[in-house]
């Protein structure tokens, strides 16, 4: 059973979080004290839902504590919305955030689409102009060096270098990465793309071009 770990000092919404997504066939753990998460076995659990503003350790201390530990994905609870929050918390390591409030609806779909994209059975290994994706390990090696990309960046150079040369709206890229129908946020993808070009400047390659006023492409 997929088990996934809730952590908000609201009691409330732990308790939302848990009914909703039980009735998905869940197994859900709920943490109200964000300092008890040390005692847990997290790699026994397929995605966690972090709250961002809690009291003692906030959810940003929280996922850099934690995100060397763990290879599932890492959604952020927030009701901060301005760009610099958001791209504080992608640049440590989540993979989405979901804002406060937010509706049973929004919530299971954001979860299943994650989870969704964890189980995808792959096979070859692919390479791009120099450039080895491992598909089934999801890893990324270049002159022999793996790069050391969060499961949502490894999702994105995918999409881009195995349709290479095509150009993709961050809306499309949004969508095939977090399989989810609702209206994007492009400074998600933004700033995923910003962490993947500063990964790969530093191994030595630059691979994905800017399309001004249409999108990106693998070069």
């Amino acid at each position: 059973m997929t088990r996934i770990l809730a952590v908000d000092d609201d009691e409330r919404i732990l308790k939302l979080i848990r009914n909703a997504l039980v009735k998905e066939g869940y197994e859900v753990t709920v943490q109200s004290d964000p300092r008890k998460i040390s005692g847990l076995k997290l790699t026994d659990y397929q995605l966690i839902l972090l709250d961002v503003m809690m009291p003692g350790i906030d959810g940003f201390a929280l996922c850099e504590e934690i995100r060397g530990r763990v290879d599932c994905p890492i959604l952020f609870l927030t009701a901060k919305t301005r760009e610099t929050d958001i791209m504080k918390g992608l640049g440590i390591g989540g993979d989405d955030y979901i804002t406060k409030p937010f509706g049973i609806g929004e919530l299971r779909a954001r979860v299943a689409a994650h989870l969704r994209r964890e189980t995808r059975e792959k096979k070859h290994v692919v390479s791009v102009g120099g450039v080895q994706f491992y598909l089934k390990e999801k890893k990324v090696c270049y002159e022999g060096k793996e790069l050391c990309f969060t499961k949502s960046e490894y999702i994105i150079c995918e999409y881009l270098a195995l349709n290479h040369g095509q150009v993709f709206a961050k809306d499309r890229i949004y969508e095939h990465v977090f399989g989810y129908e609702k209206e994007s946020d492009n400074s998600v993808i933004t700033e995923h793309i910003k962490n993947i070009r500063a990964k790969c400047l530093r191994a030595g390659f630059e691979p994905i071009e800017t399309v001004w006023g249409i999108g990106y492409r693998w070069r």
